[in-house]
């Protein structure tokens, strides 16, 4: 892995002078972790945060009962736990690796010197923390006011964009209903009835969407399964 490379790709970065990378560059340290690896655990001690030069992490938490809350799925060119820069002493949540990554980790006392003395690395921070402030915004709406036909239509939407009518389902299903808050059952029996009211067409992780606006309106409950 290329670390500058990786460093100057990532959005958290842009706009930093050629001197700003390589001190990024000199206390960034490149690891590797393989598929199912735990990166760091709820409650250890956050000593810096991480960036994906490949792969993909999942942050998440655990109930007592063992049950899973996929908070955010990371992928190449994101950062994660970065609040170990900013609130606490100990990571909120758990990460770990969904296949072979490579990560760049920064530690929190060499990263917070740098952003005291770079204006536009700290305005970058600023951007970055708002945006991930909306997604817990977007995700407590989710889980709270939609029913898991409103969770599943919203999350078939986002993997569609505007323009596609087939996708593929990027995740298990037991990882898949972590992030939409519910078990691997329920999913499936909802898969299934949207399959039955011709809204999607399912064929394993292959769906194709028959009826965007009934999907919408799901979505944005409207209208109940």
């Amino acid at each position: 892995m290329q670390t500058k490379a990786v460093i100057e790709n990532m959005d958290l970065f842009k706009g930093l002078s050629e001197n700003g990378v390589d001190k990024l560059n000199r206390v960034a340290v490149p690891m590797k972790v393989g598929k199912g690896q735990a990166i760091f655990e709820e409650g250890q001690p956050a000593k810096g945060f991480y960036a994906i030069g490949s792969g993909r992490v999942k942050i998440y938490k655990s109930s007592p009962a063992g049950r899973e809350q996929i908070l955010h799925l990371m992928g190449a060119g994101e950062v994660f736990a970065e609040v170990a820069l900013f609130a606490g002493r100990e990571y909120p949540a758990s990460a770990m690796a969904m296949e072979d990554s490579e990560l760049l980790f920064f530690p929190k006392d060499a990263f917070s010197a740098m952003l005291a003395g770079d204006p536009e690395l700290a305005v970058n921070m600023l951007a970055l923390l708002s945006l991930r402030l909306r997604a817990f915004t977007v995700q407590v709406e989710n889980l709270s006011l939609r029913e898991v036909p409103g969770r599943l239509s919203a999350h078939l939407l986002l993997l569609a964009g505007e323009t596609k009518d087939e996708v593929r389902l990027d995740l298990p299903k037991g990882q898949l209903a972590a992030l939409l808050g519910t078990i691997p059952e329920t999913l499936s029996r909802v898969l299934r009835k949207m399959d039955e009211e011709e809204l999607i067409q399912a064929d394993g992780p292959a769906i194709r969407l028959l009826d965007k606006e009934s999907l919408r309106q799901l979505a944005s409950g409207e209208m109940r399964l």
